[in-house]
Order: C-alpha cells, then sequence, then structure tokens
C-alpha cells in the first residue's frame, strides 16, 4: 500500500485562515512546507496564486480551502476527512506565462503569471501601446488604459472584467484583450496559440508611463515587454473531483 502524501499547511494573514490552520495542525500529522508532497493553503485566490509562485518548481502539489471570498481557485472548507478528500482529487497541470520586461532606464526583470500579465497607465494619460505577435506588428499604436494576456486559467479573472473571453482549460489559447481600448475603438482584442510571444512597445514612454504586472509582481515605467509561456515551468493545483477546475471555468460561461 502507497503511503498517504506528507501535508504541509500554509495559511493567510486572515482570523480565518489562521483558525484553521491551528485546528488542522491540531488534528492532522504534518511536515514544514517545504518537506511536503501536498501542501494545504487556506486562504482566498490571491493566497493561494502567491502559494503557487513561492513553491514554482518544487514539484509539489497544492490543494486549497477557501478562507478568503470568491475562492475560485480554492475547494469548500471541511475539517473532516481532509486525507480522503485529498486522494480523490483531481490534479490541474498550470504553466505560467514568463514576463520579461525592460525599463526606460535599461533595467531588465523577470517575473512569472499564473493569470495574467497586464499592462496598466500610470498617470492620468491614456497609454499608447504597439503589440507584436511572434515578431510581427499586429497594432501599431493601441491608446488605452492597458492590455493584458491572460493564461485559460486566468480567463475568469481580470481578464473577464476586462470583457475578455473565457478560455476552457486544454484550449491551447491565450486571451489578448485591451483595457478601455480609445483607438482602435473597435478593437475588442484576441485569442492566440499558447506558444505565441507577445511584445508589448510603449510609445511615448516618458510622457506616458505604464506599468506591467505579472500576478502580484508589478514593474514600474516600462519600455517594452515581452510575455510567452513558459513550459519549463509546472505547477499543479488540486480539487475535490466535484468542484474541478475545468467545470468551474465552463460554468461561468453559463452564469448570467
Amino acid at each position: 500500500m502507497s503511503r498517504k502524501p506528507r501535508l504541509g499547511f500554509v495559511a493567510s494573514r486572515s482570523k480565518d485562515a489562521q483558525k484553521a490552520l491551528d485546528r488542522l495542525k491540531r488534528r492532522y500529522t504534518h511536515v514544514p512546507p517545504g518537506k511536503a508532497d501536498v501542501i494545504v493553503a487556506l486562504g482566498g485566490d490571491g493566497f493561494c496564486l502567491a502559494t503557487l509562485h513561492r513553491y514554482m518548481g518544487d514539484g509539489v502539489r497544492v490543494y486549497g480551502m477557501n478562507r478568503g471570498t470568491v475562492g475560485f481557485l480554492m475547494n469548500e472548507f471541511k475539517e473532516d476527512g481532509l486525507q480522503e478528500r485529498i486522494a480523490k482529487a483531481q490534479t490541474v497541470s498550470l504553466h505560467p506565462l514568463r514576463m520579461e520586461a525592460v525599463t526606460g532606464a535599461g533595467r531588465k526583470r523577470q517575473a512569472h503569471a499564473i493569470n495574467e500579465v497586464s499592462l496598466l497607465r500610470q498617470t492620468r494619460q491614456a497609454a499608447k501601446i504597439r503589440i507584436l505577435v511572434d515578431g510581427v506588428v499586429r497594432i501599431q499604436e493601441l491608446i488605452c488604459d492597458g492590455v493584458l494576456l491572460a493564461t485559460p486559467a486566468g480567463s475568469t479573472a481580470y481578464n473577464l472584467s476586462a470583457h475578455g473571453p473565457i478560455i476552457p482549460l486544454g484550449a491551447e489559447i491565450m486571451a489578448l484583450t485591451p483595457i478601455s481600448a480609445f483607438r482602435p475603438r473597435r478593437w475588442r482584442g484576441a485569442l492566440l496559440p499558447h506558444h505565441a510571444v507577445v511584445r508589448f512597445e510603449i510609445l511615448e514612454q516618458e510622457k506616458r508611463p505604464v506599468s506591467a504586472v505579472a500576478d502580484h509582481t508589478e514593474i514600474r515605467d516600462v519600455a517594452a515587454v515581452e510575455v510567452s509561456e513558459d513550459l519549463a515551468q509546472t505547477m499543479q493545483l488540486m480539487f475535490d473531483p466535484e468542484h474541478n477546475l475545468e467545470e468551474r471555468i465552463l460554468n461561468e460561461q453559463f452564469i448570467p
């Protein structure tokens, strides 16, 4: 008989998450998160993303339980039968986006995004952004509040709020979505193959500064940003069979 996976518990700073952490630690055998086979993350979606980022590349699975608000990436919180739930859980493998940014001062920065990479104007003036896909200029000048590139897993987050499309898992496409586009006024975005390399060039960068955000990492005053899927990095997120991520993303398309 195979051994039960070693559990490591982590929690956000909220009172509900910390109380749940204390109760689970008293009830279940656990190890430090760095030595765990499965990390049980207690909090909201933001904390789940932070946990995935922190342990990226370690090969550990993350099983989230909602002690936050929306909890789209989380399972329902229950104290009973945790080992049995994890044994039955389905694992989804996700590849993050890799963002490579160059600032106006010439500094190079890298970051990963599980949901999306977004470019946002920093001042009252609209941003002006040139968009290239695989080296081909697709939009010479997008005048906007911003633009984002979302993964399927992130398509129901900021992308959906910006009126971008919901993408089923396994579709192997990304959503390129403008944020309050002024010109071209009728451009509503594009669906791109997952292997596409997207480059954003900031026009009039000093006059119209733009920040680039990869999930929770923000880089200010960027001059150019290149985004692509990072197949070298794989993260594993676990869901109860009745609440799997693919079903949640599909269901979002039928919510009035």
